[in-house]
Parts: C-alpha cells; structure tokens; sequence
C-alpha cells in the first residue's frame, strides 16, 4: 500500500524525535524505492537524522541530490545540510554548502560555528562568528554563544572567551544559562586559571549541574590537581542526582596519577556501588565497495 507523503513524514519525524535513527533512515530509504516524493520536512527530518546517525551512507545517492537540488531554495534544508556534515566531521563539505546558501539565517550561522567547534577548527569557528557579527540581518542566539565559546575552550583564548561572554549579556541582551558557564569553567579550567574557574561558580546565579563540575574536574586531570578534585568530589556526592562514569573515571585517573591508589579504588567502587557502567568506546568506518 503506497501511503501519501505526509504519513511517511510523520512517521520519519516520530523515529527522529525519539532517537530511532536507524528507523527513521530505514523509512526514508523505502519510501524512495516507492518513489514518493519527500517534501521539505521530510528532507529536513532526515537530514537530522543523518547529523545525528553520522550514518554517511544515508546520505548518498538520489535523497542526497534532492537535498542539494533544494538548497538554495529553502534556508532550512540547506541549514540541515551544513550541519549534517559539520556534525559528521566533514568540514570541507559543510563550509561548500554553506557558502552556496543564498540567505543565512541565525540557525545556518549557528550550525556551521557548532560544527567547526566541536571538531577542532576552534579559530575557523572564531572567525566565522565575526563574520555573521557583520551580517546586519541576523543576530547570535544562545547557541551560537554556546559554538563561541567552546571553540574559545579548544583554542585556548581565554581573554577572549571572556570577552564574549560579557557580551553576550552586554551587548545582545542574552542571559548565559547553566550550559554558558559551563564552557567558561571547562576555558579557565583547560588553561589552568583555577581559582577564577572557582570563583565563577560561587557567583553563578544557578545551581552548579554535573557537567560544570565534570568541566573543573577535566581541568584537574590536566594539570594534576588533586586538591581541587578533592572539594570537587564532595559536591559531587552531595548532588541528589547521579553522576555519569564520566566523572568517576576523570577522578579515579587524577588519583592514580597523584599515586594516591586508595582514593582512585574508592572512586571506582563508588562507581560500582552506585552501579554506572563505564561507556565503551567505539567507532565507525564507512567502506567504498567498488562493483568494477
């Protein structure tokens, strides 16, 4: 039975928005060989999917041309696109799509500043955010600032990073949130600035969460302080929710390497005892299977 388009994207969209993302590309990839015509949302929902995936096949063939064909057309698949392949890791495609965008929303900006961020192009990120500082018809949101200023972390400018976060607030009217002070804990922790990491978390005006201590603690295994990752320890225990293995692991291998064998057994049989399982690593590999 050949279903209209609309019942393909919503059951597309319903895998999506419950992380189904195998199922979603499994959708997609049937209602093609049913030659159904996906509109903009379906292409938007799987571009997501794909981001989310980085299932590089997925991408591939007739869906990905229809995706290109529509990309100057409509700023939000072209948006999804670019961040498809920032989030995959494919910076050289991402910044050609985004370069053949014809109108650049906040949301385009955003994505292609995350994607260079997240995988290492911290001055690139940097630069592209001047860039849309002088687009007089958009203006940085939240998340954008969140893209500033993890690539300021990576990079290591911490004056900088300083900078944009004050005007953030000062200059744009965007309050920081918890996920904002978090990146500039994890900036002044990477460089070893501590007591101003510290202090920053006594004067925020929200609660410290797991992921600003786990960003101090980060900073702690990079420079062997022990100290600190003892006060930051006692917080973590006194949090009502649980931590992630994360965590326990950053504080089990600043002990050992301080030699202090006792609190990194301690660490992980608090692990155990609260039973976290440490996430194994993986990876994927795409393969090129030629036919000739």
């Amino acid at each position: 039975m050949k279903f209209p388009g609309g019942m393909w994207t919503s059951l597309i969209a319903g895998y999506v928005n419950n992380d189904c993302a195998s199922e979603a590309i499994r959708v997609f990839k049937d209602m093609e060989s049913l030659n159904v015509e996906p509109n903009e949302i379906t292409l938007v929902h799987s571009l997501v999917v794909c981001a989310r995936s980085r299932d590089l096949g997925a991408k591939s063939g007739n869906e990905y041309l229809k995706m290109k064909m529509n990309i100057c057309k409509d700023v939000v698949i072209g948006t999804a696109l670019v961040d498809m392949h920032a989030k995959s890791g494919e910076a050289e495609s991402a910044r050609k799509v985004f370069s053949e965008l014809k109108r650049k929303d906040t949301m385009a900006w955003t994505s292609m500043i995350i994607g260079l961020a997240m995988h290492g192009h911290g001055e690139e990120a940097l630069s592209t955010f001047k860039r849309m500082q002088e687009d007089a018809s958009v203006s940085p949101d939240q998340i954008t600032y969140i893209g500033v200023l993890c690539a300021c972390s990576h990079v290591g400018l911490v004056e900088e990073g300083q900078r944009h976060f004050t005007d953030m607030r000062n200059v744009y009217g965007i309050e920081p949130t918890i996920e904002h002070y978090g990146c500039m804990v994890d900036l002044l922790s990477r460089a070893g600035r501590f007591e101003e990491a510290d202090r920053l978390v006594e004067q925020m005006p929200i609660q410290p969460n797991i992921a600003v201590w786990g960003a101090l603690l980060n900073g702690c295994e990079i420079h062997e302080n022990v100290d600190l990752a003892d006060q930051v320890r006692r917080h973590i225990r006194e949090m009502e929710i649980t931590a992630g293995s994360g965590v326990y692991v950053l504080l089990s291998n600043i002990y050992a390497r301080a030699g202090k064998w006792q609190e990194a057994k301690m660490a992980r049989e608090l692990m155990k005892h609260k039973s976290i399982v440490k996430t194994l690593g993986h990876s994927t590999v795409e393969i090129k299977l030629s036919t000739s």
